[in-house]
C-alpha cells in the first residue's frame, strides 16, 4: 500500500442531502470532469416477519476497513481514468428515509464514471468490516445480510 494519507470515510448520523449537494457543486471549477456518478444508498423500511425495519445501526472495524478502502481506492483509480473519488458512510443509527452510504466518482468520461462508482460500492458492501442491526418498531433486531 502506499504512504497516502487513509481517508476517512465515516460519518456519524445520516449523510446530510445539503453535504451531498455541496460535494457535487464543489466540483465545478474542474472542468476536465466530464462525467460524475453518484450512488445513494437509502434505508429501506423493509418488512421481516411482520415487523417494520424503523432504522439501521451501524458499526464497523473501523481501523481495518479504512484500510481496506484505501486498497480498493488505489485499486479503482489505477482500473479507470478517475478524476476523484469520494465516499461516505454512516455510523450510528440512522432512520429509515436517510441516506447511509454517497458514492461519488468523476471522469473525463461518463462510461469510467459510472463502472468505477458500481463496482466501488459492490466491493464496500462485500469487502469492508461493516455490519447493520435492523432496528424494529417493538424493540427486537435482527442483523442485516449485504445484498
Amino acid at each position: 500500500m502506499s504512504e497516502k494519507k487513509i481517508k476517512n470515510i465515516f460519518v456519524q448520523g445520516p449523510v446530510a442531502p445539503a453535504f451531498i449537494a455541496e460535494s457535487i457543486a464543489s466540483h465545478k471549477s474542474k472542468t476536465g470532469i466530464g462525467g460524475h456518478s453518484i450512488f445513494l444508498g437509502q434505508i429501506r423500511a423493509d418488512k421481516i416477519n411482520e415487523q417494520t425495519v424503523h432504522a439501521i445501526e451501524y458499526t464497523a472495524y473501523e481501523e481495518m476497513a479504512l484500510e481496506r478502502m484505501q486498497e480498493i481506492r488505489e485499486e479503482i483509480f489505477s482500473k479507470y481514468t478517475l478524476t476523484c473519488m469520494h465516499v461516505h458512510h454512516s455510523l450510528g443509527k440512522i432512520e429509515a428515509g436517510d441516506i447511509c452510504l454517497f458514492v461519488f466518482t468523476s471522469a473525463p468520461h461518463r462510461k469510467a464514471a459510472m463502472e468505477a462508482c458500481e463496482e466501488v460500492v459492490e466491493r464496500i458492501k462485500a469487502e469492508l468490516p461493516i455490519w447493520g442491526k435492523e432496528l424494529f418498531g417493538d424493540a427486537t433486531h435482527q442483523w442485516k445480510e449485504n445484498i
